[in-house]
């Protein structure tokens, strides 16, 4: 899941000399916020809608404009991940991809990369989401694995966050394949496990809004 597959090719990159009124156009026409801006193929940073406004000049060309987020961006094979990480430290919902000699190969939206990711942790599988607290060095995901089979229970996938309340513990959210979590939460917590939070998922997720709901709260973002 490297960011280059996901890159959208729909969002065209600006050039210098492309007038202000033009870019508005394009953001307008693919509703977006920002384009990147690249020259000789550099990428250079995003020119921003708000930032065309304010200049209230639509013969204004790219190169006269002040662009933004410059360093918004990642290695074309960094993972899917990297881009989430860089997307919510740049506060921005683009980011653009670049290959090892720096040269401009696309941008991935959010919107893409979020789908990417809901796909490659199940997450419009049937089921439930459990979110366990713990020390680092208590972690072992084959013995909660192993916990949750003697319940005729799956881990479909897992991911791990640092608790902002313990920095000495991790967060650890599994999918797991059953609706069901009453037999598994006592198991887990018969052997010591700390259950944080739960969701229990009763019926199929049937739109992309759901499944990108659902992820965010897979990720407790």
């Amino acid at each position: 899941m490297q960011a280059y597959e996901f890159i959208n090719n729909l969002i065209p990159p600006l050039k210098l000399n492309d007038q202000s009124k033009m870019a508005l156009s394009w953001m307008q026409e693919i509703r977006t916020n920002f384009l990147p801006v690249v020259d000789k193929g550099q990428f250079l940073g995003f020119l921003s809608e708000e930032t065309i406004f304010d200049l209230n000049n639509p013969e204004a060309i790219v190169e006269e404009i002040t662009l933004e987020k410059s360093a918004c961006w990642v290695y074309s094979d960094q993972h899917i991940y990297d881009v989430l990480r860089v997307s919510s430290e740049q506060d921005s919902n683009i980011v653009a991809v670049l290959d090892r000699e720096m040269a401009y190969l696309g941008v991935v939206t959010m919107e893409d990369a979020i789908a990417a990711i809901a796909d490659s942790l199940s997450i419009q599988s049937q089921g439930s989401v459990l979110v366990l607290s713990m020390n680092m060095t208590d972690y072992s995901l084959a013995e909660i694995a192993r916990l949750a089979e003697s319940e005729n229970t799956k881990i479909l996938s897992s991911f791990i966050s640092s608790d902002p309340l313990d920095e000495n513990k991790i967060k650890l959210t599994l999918k797991l394949d059953k609706p069901e979590l009453r037999y598994i939460k006592a198991t887990l917590e018969r052997f010591g496990y700390k259950i944080l939070d739960h969701y229990q998922e009763e019926q199929k997720i049937s739109s992309e809004e759901d499944r990108i709901g659902n992820l965010l709260r897979f990720l407790d973002i």
